[in-house]
């Protein structure tokens, strides 16, 4: 019984070993909600992740896409559903809501004001550290379709890159954590 158990040990060690080769130092965050605490968690963690070192990669999907949208861009040659889309969502992160208690946007407003005056940085705030800190954002291609989004109207951000489910998949294999917000 004896031999069994170093035998074991040892295909276990080979195991753990393989994982590890294939992991790297990186966070990959699902963001999926477009509410503004759920965004602001997201990029918090982003940003602290990446200032202790730690790659980090965002894929945008469903109503988390609308908060990347620029107020001041416009996209031209939509159809009618996306241009109702359009009209529905959210344009940009200062237009986005508290999941919870926004009370017909009082919530987000008292929330946004105690924020300023504890010096919390608001979620442009976070948005431009992580672009400076280089934090990836990859935006759902197929969402963006259904949305009937382009990249023309999304926010000007240096590591923003349109993308498939495969470039998420492939990316959350590599690395040691993956959170869905």
């Amino acid at each position: 019984m004896g031999i069994d158990i170093e035998k074991q040990i040892q295909e276990l060690q080979k195991r753990v070993e393989n994982l590890e080769k294939g992991t790297k130092d990186q966070i990959t965050i699902v963001v999926f909600s477009g509410d503004l605490d759920k965004l602001l968690a997201a990029l918090i963690i982003a940003t602290g992740a990446t200032a202790m070192g730690t790659n980090v990669k965002l894929f945008f999907t469903f109503w988390a896409i609308a908060a990347l949208r620029d107020i001041k861009k416009k996209s031209k040659g939509k159809n009618f559903m996306s241009k109702m889309l359009g009209f529905i969502l959210p344009k940009g992160s200062t237009k986005v809501k508290l999941s919870k208690m926004n009370f017909g946007g009082i919530g987000t407003s008292m929330m946004k004001s105690l924020m300023k005056k504890k010096n919390v940085a608001s979620l442009e705030e976070l948005l431009k550290t992580a672009d400076e800190l280089g934090v990836e954002i990859n935006i759902c291609e197929m969402t963006m379709n259904l949305m009937g989004f382009s990249k023309d109207e999304m926010i000007d951000y240096n590591h923003m890159t349109i993308c498939g489910v495969g470039t998420f998949l492939a990316d959350a294999e590599e690395s040691k954590v993956q959170l869905f917000i």
